[in-house]
């Protein structure tokens, strides 16, 4: 499915309910003659009611097929991304990441 991404402005912090999360990285990274998208950063949470914590995570909204081709009302750059729902291609990239990043948590779109 495509889906256009939006690109959030890295080392921010973006509230949320409990806590917040901030996006520190883009990547780009090669997976079968594709370019995969991955933002990394980390989450905190501390104000929930089951306690506290955090942790550095990924996400992947899926292959490149048009980089930062408009910006959107906010003057934020938006890329069209192809998710990526074969499993087996989720395990290959899911290592890729754990091999280069040190993250706890990948979601994939």
């Amino acid at each position: 499915m495509k889906l256009e991404y939006v690109h959030t402005e890295l080392d921010k912090e973006v509230n949320a309910l409990a806590g917040y999360y901030t996006p520190l990285e883009e990547h780009r990274l090669g997976h079968n003659g594709k370019e995969v998208l991955c933002v990394t950063g980390i989450s905190v949470i501390e104000s929930s009611c089951c306690g506290t914590g955090g942790c550095a995570y990924a996400i992947v909204p899926g292959y490149i097929m048009n980089w930062k081709f408009k910006e959107n009302e906010a003057g934020l750059p938006v890329s069209e991304v192809e998710t990526i729902a074969d499993k087996i291609a989720r395990k290959e990239i899911t290592a890729i990441l754990n091999e280069r990043e040190c993250v706890g948590n990948i979601d994939f779109w």
